[in-house]
């Protein structure tokens, strides 16, 4: 199954490199990012910014002059359309300016990052999202990758999406292990092409020892439907998504690939705790321009988003769509995006070998 998988990402990665708006860009290469803030800060939520960096962002004069578009790589009602919600409505608030979310889901969210790299390089549209840039790149989607973009600050963090399985089938995450050993190949997870969740459920694989069929069927809401009717034994799922059908013991979650236990998900067991060594980076939701986007439009932003992200009425309208504010400025986005990059490829690699 995963080589088929593969064979559809390289399709449509011929498709879409044909279409991509903006020249190729030079993969990341690997550097030291350990001593910077993002390196470290990603495995815990903070609203003080970059200690690394130990300054406040540069003054700003630019401001919008028209509605600023924000293109989410995803529909309506999940984690990422959600927190940009959030954040049009307060960035309205605080300096009168018009934004709206631009849903544009699709091809493991090229569909959005075109979209952008064709856009004017103003600062009234920009990419928000986590990781799918980078991933979209490693599974041969597209040629390009964060480098294409110019990097703006991060809003929000989201932990490692989680594991969720049936609890009429499998109550704990051992259970669900031994049931893959016994049965290699059989037991289906439920991703997407060239998407965040494909290199995890490949990771998770690799550590447990076990061999799944990994299908692909689509969005969030895709991956809900598909669990709910049995057509598959595990979801990886952000808690947002997941919350309703916890409490309502549909769906129970075997352990979470994250460092430590955060406050907004601290009932489930991480699963380094339970003897699995997986680690997979959270889903961290930055801003992205058109290339050419000027220092004075990137320093506007990363002002505005300090400001939200400490501001106590934002954080709890972040906490209400069970996320984490989570601020990183864009010299620090940029690094930690280099460090998620090469983290999912040396999985790619791993497992190529």
């Amino acid at each position: 199954m995963k080589k088929r998988l593969l064979a559809a990402v390289m399709a449509a990665g011929m498709v879409l490199s044909m279409t991509a708006c903006g020249s190729s860009q030079t993969q990341a290469t690997t550097k030291a990012a350990e001593t910077t803030k993002a390196a470290a800060g990603s495995e815990a939520a903070t609203t003080k910014g970059s200690e690394a960096a130990g300054t406040e962002a540069a003054a700003s004069t630019w401001k919008p002059t028209t509605t600023v578009s924000i293109v989410v790589p995803a529909g309506a009602g999940g984690n990422t359309d959600l927190s940009a919600r959030v954040f049009a409505e307060y960035a309205k608030r605080m300096t009168g300016a018009d934004f709206i979310v631009v849903n544009a889901n699709g091809a493991a969210g090229s569909v959005a990052a075109n979209q952008v790299l064709s856009a004017a390089a103003d600062g009234h549209t920009f990419l928000y999202g986590h990781n799918l840039v980078n991933v979209a790149n490693i599974a041969g989607v597209t040629d390009y990758n964060y480098t294409a973009f110019k990097l703006g600050p991060t809003f929000a963090l989201d932990p490692a999406q989680q594991f969720y399985a049936n609890p009429e089938k499998y109550k704990t995450l051992d259970e669900f292990i031994q049931a893959a050993k016994a049965n290699p190949g059989k037991l289906k997870a439920c991703t997407e092409v060239g998407a965040y969740t494909y290199y995890e459920l490949l990771a998770f694989e690799k550590v447990a020892g076990i061999d799944l069929d990994l299908v692909d069927v689509g969005s969030n809401s895709d991956k809900i439907a598909a669990m709910l009717s049995g057509q598959v034994d595990l979801m990886p799922g952000a808690y947002i998504n997941c919350k309703d059908y916890l409490e309502a013991k549909q769906f129970v979650c075997l352990g979470a690939p994250t460092k430590e236990r955060y406050e907004l998900i601290k009932d489930i067991p991480t699963l380094t705790e339970q003897g699995v060594d997986l680690v997979y980076p959270n889903c961290e939701f930055s801003f992205y321009f058109p290339k050419d986007t000027s220092d004075d439009v990137i320093a506007w932003y990363d002002q505005l988003v300090k400001k939200m992200t400490e501001d106590p009425e934002v954080k709890e309208a972040i906490a209400k769509v069970e996320m984490m504010p989570y601020y990183l400025s864009s010299a620090d986005s940029e690094a930690n995006d280099e460090r998620i990059y090469n983290e999912i490829k040396q999985i790619a690699d791993d497992l190529a070998k």
